[in-house]
Parts: structure tokens; sequence; C-alpha cells
């Protein structure tokens, strides 16, 4: 086991902002009241889940006796839990889990974790919990342990997913820690203040969907705190920064960054990449702030970053199955084919063929279930 990304090639390795600003080109924002929806924009968004349901899918009862079934007598069936539970949609595992307990008055987790062991039950008992409930137990982890690679679970839980989710993970940590998150982050003494000011941020921001309606003026104003945080105080990571990115809509942000543009003649990602700093700390910030704009475009860059955690958790020496479980289990029902695909022009290698490579036995099975074919 090796620690993840705690030096400052892997950080400066994550997509910078250029990349990410790509999406504020193209036809002029909508006004309110003027011009029709492209047909783009129209269209249904094309799955990029890789989890595969079978048809018809077996009810929820028919799929708690197969598992108890394989959990039942000498050994454990592995390969039959791998089958169902790797082929099922996070509402089909939750009806599953409530079916199972009804029918043996134990919980599926539970039985899981007697059944199972290593990174093979790690990441079945991940995979298997409610989404918002195994990120409010990543988080709640992440605060007990010192060091960047559990940083980077913190802004994972509160940059790469949608404001609804994020919600959805606070709702579950109160209910499952009695505290809730932004306070035990902001009182966790392993970490110090920027970090620590910056993470609570972070948990607490929610991006308003806001539909296509923008405020010019509101663009104006921002445009000109942006350029007084990054340029006038050289604080890339000021707090004005941080709540401008964090809860303004897509339309509004390209509002504010074009606006920016047009008063200063140069693009506010040029600004921020000049002023990144060479202090390791400043630049997790940076990229934690790159992370925040990537949840503002609908999560179409989000895969940059979860293939760059893929590819780190394999190459060197040793291989991190927990950022590399993590990785996988999270990206599975939201964007795995599109990961694969940029993984694979960036690396001309396959995730399927570094999984392979890299683990083995039920823990690969479960793996490259969640990748799906390639």
């Amino acid at each position: 086991m090796r620690c993840w990304c705690c030096c400052l090639e892997c950080v400066h390795n994550i997509p910078p902002l250029n990349l990410l600003f790509l999406h504020f080109s193209g036809p002029a924002l909508p006004v309110p009241g003027g011009g029709a929806a492209s047909p783009a924009a129209a269209s249904a968004p094309v799955s990029m889940a890789s989890i595969s349901v079978p048809s018809p899918v077996p009810t929820a009862t028919q799929d708690a006796e197969n598992i108890r079934k394989a959990v039942q007598g000498w050994g454990t069936d592995e390969k039959a839990l791998i089958e169902i539970l790797g082929h099922r949609t996070a509402a089909q595992r939750a009806e599953i889990a409530v079916a199972y307990e009804g029918l043996y008055n134990e919980s599926l987790l539970d039985r899981l974790h007697s059944e199972l062991s290593g990174d093979f039950r790690s990441a079945m008992m991940l995979w298997t919990a409610d989404p918002a409930a195994r990120d409010a137990k990543l988080a709640h982890k992440a605060l007990k342990k010192k060091g960047d690679r559990h940083v980077w679970v913190l802004i994972e839980v509160a940059c790469a997913s949608t404001p609804d989710h994020l919600v959805a993970v606070r709702k579950a940590y109160r209910e499952a820690y009695a505290a809730s998150l932004e306070e035990d982050v902001a009182a966790c003494s392993l970490y110090k203040d920027p970090l620590r000011q910056f993470l609570v941020r972070l948990v607490t921001s929610y991006r308003c969907s806001g539909g296509e309606l923008v405020d010019g003026d509101l663009a104006r104003a921002e445009a000109a705190e942006l350029h007084d945080a990054v340029v006038a105080r050289k604080q890339p990571l000021h707090g004005d920064v941080v709540r401008i990115v964090g809860s303004r809509s897509k339309p509004q942000l390209k509002a504010t960054f074009e606006r920016y543009k047009q008063e200063h003649g140069k693009a506010i990602d040029e600004v921020l990449e000049e002023r990144r700093s060479g202090d390791q700390l400043a630049a997790m910030l940076k990229t934690a702030l790159e992370q925040k704009l990537t949840a503002s475009f609908l999560m179409a860059m989000a895969c940059c970053f979860h293939l760059q955690v893929i590819r780190s958790s394999i190459v060197g020496l040793g291989t991190d199955e927990e950022s590399l479980t993590r990785a996988i289990v999270s990206r599975a029902e939201i964007d795995m084919e599109k990961v694969k695909e940029e993984y694979k022009a960036r690396y001309g290698k396959t995730v399927t063929s570094d999984v392979n490579g890299d683990t083995s036995g039920y823990y690969k099975g479960i793996l490259l279930t969640l990748v799906g074919p390639e």
C-alpha cells in the first residue's frame, strides 16, 4: 500500500482550469424571454453509467433469497454475490437490503461484513451501501486520519457530486453521527487554517440550478470581486472566489467569466494558472477549486479527475486499493463510460487492463463488473 497523490507532480496532473473553461465557449447565453433551446440542449442525456442490469430484473425478494443462499452453509458463494449486487442500481440495492432484513431479521451490510474479507469486502460494502450514507461514512473516516489522501476524500465528497447529493450526504452524516459534517470539519484538529476553512466552505456550498436566467449586474459585480481577490490581493483561494464558484449556476458563471475577460483582457483561468503556487498545500486547494468548477458543468469533466485517481492508484510500487475502489464504486452509476473513454485516450490503456494487472480474485471480479466491458 502507498500514500496516494502526495507529490506535486500528481497534484498538478489533475485537469487544469483551461480544460474546464472550454465549456464557456459557444453560443451566446440565453436571456429571459429570448431564443429557443438548441437541439442538443433539448435532447435527452445519454447514460454514462457502466453497470448492466438484467431484463427482466428479479424482484427484490428473489434477490434477497438468492443472496441468503450464497451466504449460508459452509463457505460463501462470492460469484453469486457479485452477479446479483454488481448488476443492480442503487435503488434496486436499497430494495434488496430492505427485503433481506425483512425476511431474515438481519442487516444485509452486517451479513456481508461477516462473510467477506479484505479488499473484496470493502468494495462490496461500499457498493451495497446507500450512496449518500457511503459518502458520509467516507467523510467521517477522513476526518479521523491525517494526511493528504484523506483531505482528497473530503474534496471528492464535496466537489465531485451534484448539489442535491451533497445535501443528502450532509443529512446522512447527521443521522449517522449526531453531528453536522460542516461542524465536524470546522472542529477537526487534524487540519489547520486555511485548509480547514476552505474545506468547510466546500462542504457547505450549494450550487443553485438557476435555469438559463442570467443577472448581468451580478456578473459584472462578481467579475470585479474575482479580480480583486485573485489579482489585487493575490489570493486565488479567497473566500469570495469559493463562494462565487461554489454557488452560482452554469449560465451565471459563464456570464461572470465572460465579463471578466471583457473587463481585464484575459480569461480568469489564465490568471489563476499564472498564480499557481509552488507550495503543495496551495496546489491542493487550487485543485479543489478546480474540482468545484467541475461540478458546475453537469459533471462533464468530473471524469477527468476520477480517471486520474484510478491511474494514480495503480501506477508505481503497490496499489492504493482504497482510492481505486472509491473511484470505481462512486462513478459506476454516473459516468464510468466516459471515464473509460478518456482513460484510454490519455494513457493508451484501458481501465480494464490496468485493473486486471493490479488486482486479483473476487476483488478484481467486482471492480471489473462495475467497470463494465471495454
